[in-house]
C-alpha cells in the first residue's frame, strides 16, 4: 500500500510540476505572435454613404472602448473587461502613422477585423472583438470610416499603456484561442425582408448581441454563435464602470427572460435604454440608438426563434418585474 501511495505520490507531483512548469513558460511567453498573413490588395472607396454606414456601425462596434474622454479614439483603460482577463487598454486608432493605423493598407484592416491578425503576425486577444461572419460591405463601410476626417480619428500621438493580459488570458491563447481563419469566399449582406434572418445577421454577425448575452466569454464561439454555452440565456459575469459584477441578461423567450417585452417595448430597450418601468438600463447596457427599428424589430423576430433557458437565479433587465 505504501508503495502505491509513493507511486501515486510521484505521479501527482510530476503533473503539478509540469502544470507549474508550462504557467510558468506561458508568463513569460506571454500572447503568442503568427507568421504575417499574406498580403492581399483591396482598395475601399471612401464614399459619403460607405461612410456614414462606417460610423453608425462603429459607434456600436468601436467608439465604446477606443473613444477617450474627450471622444478621440486614442484608446483607453477598459474598465469594464473582468478583472480575469488582466488590465487591458485599447488602441489607437486615429490616422496617426506611427502609434495609430495610419500605414495600414486596407487589406491589413480587413484582415486584423476578421482575423485578429496583425500585418506583423501579433495577436489581439478575445476582448479585441473579431467580425469573421460580417458582411463584406458592412466591414468596408467601417473601413471607408477609419480613412475618412469623420471627428476622432485625426492623427494623434497620444495613446493609453499597454495592456497587462493576465495568466489566464496568456494561457487561454497559448492553448484556445488563436487568429480566426479568413473567409475563403465573399460574405453578402442578407436579405433584410426576411426579419428572422436579417435578426440573426445584427444579432450575431454585426453587433454580436450573444457575446455579452450568453454564459461566458470563454466559451463563446465566433465562428457559430449558436454553440456558445447559454446562447441568450444570460449570466456572462459583466462589470460596471465601478467594478461591480453585473450578470448579463437572459434574452430568450423564457419567463426569465423577455417573453414580458412586446416589439415596442423590445425597440424602446434597446434602442433607447428605456425599460418596462420607464427607468433606464444599467451600463454595461448602452442605448444602441444608431440602430435601425427595422433592425430592433428584426432581432426581436429573431429571438422568438432561439431556444429558451431558465435564468439561474431568474436573472432580468431590472425594473422588468
Amino acid at each position: 500500500m505504501k508503495r502505491f501511495l509513493k507511486i501515486v505520490g510521484i505521479i501527482v507531483g510530476g503533473i503539478l510540476l509540469l502544470v507549474v512548469g508550462f504557467a510558468g513558460y506561458v508568463q513569460m511567453k506571454g500572447i503568442p505572435t503568427y507568421d504575417p498573413p499574406q498580403a492581399f490588395e483591396l482598395k475601399v472607396e471612401v464614399t459619403p454613404q460607405r461612410v456614414a454606414n462606417g460610423q453608425r456601425i462603429a459607434t456600436l462596434l468601436c467608439m465604446q472602448c477606443h473613444a477617450n474622454d474627450n471622444e478621440k479614439l486614442t484608446g483607453k483603460l477598459i474598465k469594464d473587461v473582468p478583472k480575469e482577463f488582466g488590465v487591458i487598454y485599447s488602441k489607437n486608432i486615429t490616422h496617426d502613422p506611427e502609434v495609430g493605423i495610419g500605414n495600414w493598407t486596407d487589406g491589413q484592416l480587413l484582415y486584423f477585423l476578421r482575423t485578429g491578425s496583425r500585418a506583423d503576425g501579433t495577436y489581439a486577444p478575445p476582448y479585441m472583438p473579431k467580425y469573421p461572419l460580417t458582411a463584406d460591405e458592412d466591414l468596408k463601410d467601417i473601413i471607408a470610416w477609419l480613412r475618412s476626417d469623420s471627428f476622432g480619428l485625426e492623427a494623434s500621438k497620444e495613446e493609453a499603456p499597454p495592456a497587462e493580459p493576465s495568466l489566464l488570458t496568456k494561457i487561454l491563447c497559448n492553448t484556445v484561442f488563436s487568429p480566426l481563419p479568413f473567409p475563403k469566399g465573399p460574405i453578402e449582406r442578407p436579405d433584410t425582408t426576411d426579419l428572422i434572418k436579417y435578426g440573426e445577421y445584427v444579432a450575431d454577425r454585426l453587433i454580436g448581441c450573444y457575446g455579452c448575452h450568453s454564459r461566458d466569454f470563454k466559451t463563446n464561439n465566433d465562428l457559430t454563435p449558436a454553440l456558445s454555452k447559454g446562447y441568450y440565456g444570460g449570466g456572462n459575469p459583466l462589470l460596471n464602470l465601478e467594478g461591480a459584477t453585473i450578470p448579463s441578461t437572459n434574452i430568450t423567450f423564457d419567463e426569465t427572460g423577455i417573453v414580458k417585452y412586446s416589439e415596442t417595448d423590445f425597440v424602446n430597450v434597446v434602442r433607447l435604454g428605456k425599460r418596462l418601468d420607464g427607468t433606464a438600463t444599467r451600463y454595461p447596457m448602452v442605448p444602441h440608438y444608431t440602430l435601425t427599428e427595422n433592425e430592433t424589430r428584426a432581432i426581436y423576430a429573431f429571438l422568438k426563434t432561439v431556444p429558451k433557458i431558465k435564468s439561474e437565479g431568474s436573472i432580468r433587465i431590472a425594473g422588468d418585474e
